[in-house]
């Protein structure tokens, strides 16, 4: 008599679970998200899970380290690409309202959402510090771009980093709480309202 043969795992795209992952700890946050909730969204089970991810940690810190080269990757590539602090700055502010009410995503920054809540101390240790890293990278482009001659002597750099930090941070709460890109645009009108020095000259601003 044939002996039963034990099936094969069920395989799965490990790339499409973790984006649904990456959604489901999007939306709900990570003490928000069980592994049953994960299973269920990524459909497979927690044998699977566990196999090619590791525990529900192991598979956020995967999810953190994908959204900071895609979904999250906005403000680096402001940072680096914009010829001028402001601009930089300003780019950052007015992507981040497109990015924070994009329909196909949930809304705001996984980063930033995702500490809501969290009892986890190695979790939310690692979102501060990410969000930490975020703020020293905006600080360190101000810095040099006052050494450029962009900015005033006066001007806090320190300071200014930490608001743009805090505008970042509310606009994505507020696209949470409903707010349109619209008016998270206001927002980041008004912030850069606030900038050193006022306005940048125009092409046809008096000598």
């Amino acid at each position: 008599m044939a002996t039963k043969q034990r099936g094969r795992p069920r395989s799965f795209d490990r790339e499409t679970a973790l984006e649904k992952a990456l959604r489901a700890f999007w939306e709900n946050g990570y003490e928000g998200t069980s592994v049953s909730d994960l299973t269920r969204e990524m459909g497979i089970g927690a044998p699977s899970l566990y196999a090619a991810f590791g525990d529900k940690r192991s598979l956020f810190e995967e999810v953190v380290r994908v959204y900071g080269i895609t979904h999250g990757a906005g403000p680096g590539r402001a940072l680096t690409e914009e010829s001028t602090a402001r601009g930089a700055v300003e780019r950052l502010l007015r992507e981040a309202a497109d990015e924070f009410t994009d329909p196909d995503h949930p809304h705001g920054c996984l980063v930033i959402h995702a500490a809501t809540n969290c009892t986890t101390p190695e979790v939310e240790r690692a979102l501060r510090e990410q969000r930490g890293a975020s703020l020293a990278a905006i600080e360190d482009r101000l810095r040099r771009g006052s050494a450029a001659g962009e900015l005033p002597e006066s001007a806090d750099t320190a300071a200014l980093a930490r608001f743009v930090g805090a505008v970042f941070q509310g606009m994505s709460q507020q696209s949470r709480d409903g707010a349109s890109r619209v008016e998270l645009e206001a927002i980041a009108g008004l912030a850069m309202a606030a900038w050193p020095g006022g306005e940048p000259a125009g092409p046809g601003a008096r000598e």
